[in-house]
């Protein structure tokens, strides 16, 4: 195996602001500390946190590196004290609390995962944050049940493809709102029963008639602002709401009398800041239920583009320009 180096390349955010503010410098290379692995990078995945850091609105947790990027696939070449899963030569993929757009990167042992059978690189790092956003929102918060009915927001993205894949293969009925005909379209195809163009159609009045007047089960949301009081309305008696980003805003002003009048439960989570011992749980169950899935063709990331680590800022404006289907990856 080639020596590590002493140095790597990685992305830095020269200051808060715009992709263009995203550059490579040289940074020292980690080494790990207890319980953790070093990765030599071959993929990460951009994900919307790594927007929002680089605009300074979600900035790292202590301990965490400046170097965005929340997911990876790579090899192993180092352990640190205590490490018993991973080997130097091992081929994994691993949700990161922050580093993952370098040449090397730490993951916690209990964060790592096997690359599913029949996956690139580059496919295995799309998989880490949407797979365990997902699992955890959908099934483990969310509670959704065979034959229910899941209304997904953003459903041409990397959390929405992965949602509508997982949700059909354990029984549920799937809709989701996209921004345009082609990503509709591209949403049917994973498999979902009904997809809705929020841009010129009212999501609360198809949801209650494609589903006659019942409503959905859960809604998975990534928008906020009035979505959340038309999430209420949209929903089941005794529906749940889980919140998973505000790409709107945070704040709505919200007639709360629809939670009491139809028992609804709105709560909602983020990956990053959780414990070690909460993503290590979420990762057992990932692995326990949806890489067998992967391995059997049945679920797969939906790949948009991938650009070379140095094109971080051109990733950035692709995702900025919300005209991906899917996940963008970079490639180091």
């Amino acid at each position: 195996m080639t020596p590590v180096p002493a140095t790597m390349t990685a992305i830095a955010i020269r200051a808060p602001g715009g992709p263009e503010v995203l550059v490579p410098e040289v940074r020292p290379r980690p080494a790990p500390g207890p319980g953790q692995i070093l990765v030599k990078v071959a993929a990460a995945g951009v994900n919307r946190p790594d927007v929002a850091q680089r605009q300074g609105f979600y900035p790292p947790p202590p301990g965490a590196p400046d170097i965005p990027g929340l997911e990876i696939a790579g090899e192993v070449v180092a352990c640190g004290e205590g490490v018993k899963r991973w080997k130097k030569g091992d081929q994994v993929c691993a949700l990161v609390i922050g580093g993952g757009y370098a040449e090397y990167c730490l993951a916690h042992e209990g964060h790592t995962l096997p690359i599913p059978e029949g996956l690139s690189m580059a496919e295995a790092a799309a998989v880490p944050e949407t797979f365990f956003t997902v699992w955890h929102n959908v099934f483990e918060r969310g509670r959704l049940q065979k034959g229910e009915t899941l209304l997904v927001h953003g459903g041409s993205s990397g959390i929405g493809t992965t949602a509508i894949q997982l949700a059909k293969n354990f029984g549920a009925r799937v809709i989701v709102t996209a921004g345009s005909a082609d990503k509709c379209e591209a949403c049917r195809m994973l498999g979902a029963d009904l997809a809705i163009d929020y841009k010129t159609q009212d999501f609360v009045a198809l949801t209650k008639s494609a589903t006659d007047g019942h409503g959905a089960d859960l809604i998975l949301d990534m928008v906020g602002g009035d979505y959340i009081e038309r999430n209420y309305e949209a929903a089941a008696v005794e529906g749940r709401i889980v919140q998973i980003a505000f790409l709107r805003s945070p704040k709505a002003t919200v007639n709360f009398s629809r939670i009491m009048l139809k028992r609804l439960t709105h709560t909602g989570s983020t990956l990053r800041s959780r414990s070690d011992a909460d993503k290590a749980a979420i990762a057992r169950a990932v692995e326990q239920h949806a890489w067998p899935l992967i391995a059997a063709g049945q679920v797969r990331p939906v790949m948009d583009k991938t650009f070379r680590l140095a094109e971080a800022a051109a990733a950035h404006a692709r995702m900025e320009s919300s005209q991906h289907i899917g996940k963008i990856v970079l490639t180091v």
